[in-house]
């Protein structure tokens, strides 16, 4: 055999071993993302009202946290939950009130769409005192001035 003709020679079991550690690699690490992300459950859901009462005629934001079978808390919207109430209506995780309602309470029930047993009821009151005024500041007055 001559000098030229082994330089083209290809040495296959190098390469077959080369395909096998990917192979195992490709395994190792689909294996992995099969066993390792299971999608967390929910396991229960709780309110978390950013106020203590909803206002007239707003859109009032419904927080509706879910503890996760890691022991995590997710953030829920209305993909997740049904919600219902006694008064107003649902846009989304937003209820919505009336300028003049004629209730001075609401109960809400929030239901997980996967498991309609996972059952949430809060009774939330409406704010009846109107807002205060806002102050009103003038171009003139005196800045802050810093200690």
């Amino acid at each position: 055999m001559s000098l030229q003709q082994q330089t083209f020679c290809f040495d296959f079991s190098s390469i077959v071993w080369k395909f096998k550690r990917m192979n195992y690699f490709l395994t190792f690490i689909l294996s992995f993302w099969v066993f390792g992300a299971h999608a967390q459950r929910v396991e229960s859901i709780h309110f978390h009202l950013y106020t203590d009462s909803l206002k007239k005629g707003t859109h009032n934001y419904i927080n509706v946290d879910g503890k996760m079978s890691n022991g995590s808390w997710q953030p829920l919207t209305a993909k997740e939950l049904d919600f219902k109430t006694d008064y107003g209506k649902f846009k989304g995780n937003d209820l919505v009130l009336p300028e003049n309602p004629s209730v001075s309470k609401v109960c809400v029930t929030a239901t997980l769409k996967a498991d309609k047993q996972t059952t949430q009821q809060i009774t939330i009151w409406i704010k009846q005192k109107p807002d205060p005024p806002l102050p009103v500041y003038s171009s003139e007055a005196e800045a802050r001035k810093r200690k």
